[in-house]
């Protein structure tokens, strides 16, 4: 099968906006009037429903995942990667909502996981320790992204990733700072806000 169909597979899987149909499933209306708007599940939290909001991130990771294993089934391991790279486009700019999706997160992290675990979960590890130490969403998932490319390639001398898997990473971590355009510009302003504070917008 050819990468671009794969890829155009990704993307229409990548494009299914969970957190926008689990929070209209539960009753609370179109989550891009909550908020900031975003249809991910930092944003789905700040409608006071955890449980949905943890739906939402794994649904979104899930998706994620699930593109690069049918990939991985289709076509074998590089058309993979392009299904992978279709699902976080799909995620980022979902044809169904005017090109205005999620911000990439979760879904990128299991994109990562399904390509080479140890680059997802190294990336995961390094999300983890920024956000307890700085308690900043947007700014730990901008390092974990940023560092995942470098992680890969490092991985590549123990057998754990490929030439392959650096580009997607890099590609993905382009794709989320794209996205984080103003996190970034409120993290230079010393504005951007912390986690578990009820604000116009977060990662």
């Amino acid at each position: 099968m050819p990468p671009y169909t794969l890829l155009v597979l990704g993307y229409l899987l990548g494009s299914i906006p969970f957190g926008l149909l689990l929070t209209h499933a539960a009753g609370l209306g179109d989550i891009r009037a909550i908020g900031s708007g975003n249809i991910g599940a930092t944003n789905v939290l700040r409608t006071g429903r955890k449980g949905l909001a943890a739906a939402t991130l794994l649904l979104d990771g899930v998706k994620g995942a699930a593109a690069v294993l049918i990939g991985l089934w289709l076509s074998g391991h590089d058309a993979a990667l392009w299904a992978g790279l279709g699902a976080v486009l799909g995620h980022l700019f979902p044809v169904w909502l005017g090109f205005k999706g999620g911000k990439g997160a979760a879904t990128g992290y299991g994109v990562l996981i399904a390509a080479a675990w140890p680059v997802g979960l190294a990336a995961g590890v390094v999300w983890l320790l920024v956000a307890k130490t700085a308690r900043i969403s947007s700014l730990a998932a901008l390092i974990s992204f940023a560092a995942a490319p470098i992680i890969a390639a490092v991985f590549i001398r123990f057998g754990l990733a490929d030439f392959g898997v650096v580009k997607l990473a890099l590609a993905i971590a382009v794709l989320v700072f794209i996205r984080h355009h103003a996190n970034i510009r409120r993290l230079l302003a010393g504005t951007e806000p912390h986690i578990g504070r009820k604000v116009q917008d977060q990662a």
